[in-house]
């Protein structure tokens, strides 16, 4: 029997940290849930949010509604040939997943490695990192349909994938509760080494034939390097987008700017380091109250232990208006804000 609580601290569920309370909250451990659940549902409970591990919301106020916190578990994968079709359960925690595909000699996840969050928010989010996107390895996904009751599935076309976008976070949002995500891996794949850092962190270490291992080993030691944990600090990773502007802009702004960091992404455009951006505008590392960005990467956002979402969320105004007034670029906010 479904269990809906009222007046819920949401503090232990994000990432950030961040003291919001839920009016509702539910957890749901089993698929067959979700349609009990919202049989049951009235006005008064509306709005929704789906939850999975919080790693990529901001809470700048009290949440007037239902949250849906999904704990499906499982993972599952059947092999022909080289080719493996791992599936998992969408509150499987998405670096265990990685872990367990790495182990198993599954590649295609190691450049992934580290990401907070669960699995049900790859596909939304479009995941990615180190020069790999989830659309990259997406075979499909199962989704219950809120309307209908029905799960359905979503196949890579379905999703509509771009940098950090998908169906899911525009035409079909709220629609949906993903349940499951199967992604297209394989045996002796060739690893993804392009990213500079990747490739500069292997030749520290010698290793000129890399495996998967080594290349999740190698990204686990960066993303310690340059983010805080957030079981120690609250933070949301990466809070902006890496904004993508036509390659006159950055040939442009390379007048001025030429040390500035950017990567062709082709169609004639070209994608801007939005750390890079912050840093040159003195914000690496600033504090203001409670809150600032981290030491070691301008582009995360760090909650520095009694920050409300509300200054997080004026913090961010700040440093998106002065790269704005610097370099005439408009940041866009990667984490979701509520």
């Amino acid at each position: 029997m479904l269990h809906i609580q009222n007046n819920v601290s949401l503090k232990s569920y994000n990432s950030f940290g961040i003291d919001a309370k839920a009016a509702y909250f539910v957890e749901i451990n089993h698929e067959s849930e979700l349609n009990e659940l919202f049989k049951s549902l009235n006005d008064e409970h509306h709005p929704i949010l789906v939850m999975g591990g919080g790693s990529n919301m901001l809470f700048t106020k009290n949440y007037q509604g239902l949250v849906i916190k999904i704990n499906l578990k499982g993972i599952a994968y059947s092999i022909d040939n080289k080719t493996v079709k791992l599936t998992a359960a969408a509150g499987e925690v998405w670096n265990d997943v990685v872990k367990y595909a790495v182990a198993k000699g599954f590649g295609g996840l190691e450049n992934l490695t580290l990401i907070p969050g669960l699995v049900g928010a790859s596909p939304i989010q479009n995941i990615g990192a180190y020069g790999t996107e989830i659309k990259d390895i997406f075979e499909s996904c199962t989704a219950f349909e809120i309307k209908t009751g029905n799960i359905l599935s979503f196949f890579k076309a379905d999703c509509v994938f771009a940098y950090r976008e998908s169906i899911f976070k525009n035409a079909l949002k709220g629609q949906y509760i993903i349940t499951s995500v199967t992604f297209n891996l394989s045996i002796n794949t060739e690893v993804n080494t392009h990213y500079g850092a990747i490739l500069h962190e292997l030749q520290q270490r010698n290793i000129q034939q890399p495996t998967i291992n080594d290349v999740s080993d190698v990204v686990a030691h960066i993303r310690v390097s340059k983010l805080p944990d957030p079981s120690t600090i609250g933070n949301a990773g990466s809070f902006f987008k890496n904004p993508i502007v036509a390659k006159s802009v950055s040939n442009k702004l390379l007048l001025n700017y030429p040390d500035l960091v950017f990567f062709d992404v082709g169609n004639n455009a070209t994608k801007l380091a939005a750390g890079w951006l912050i840093e040159q505008c003195g914000w690496k590392g600033k504090v203001i109250g409670n809150t600032g960005t981290w030491k070691n990467q301008a582009l995360v956002l760090v909650n520095y232990g009694a920050a409300s979402g509300q200054e997080v969320y004026d913090f961010s105004v700040q440093i998106i208006q002065s790269v704005k007034d610097k370099f005439g670029v408009e940041l866009e906010r990667e984490v979701n804000v509520f």
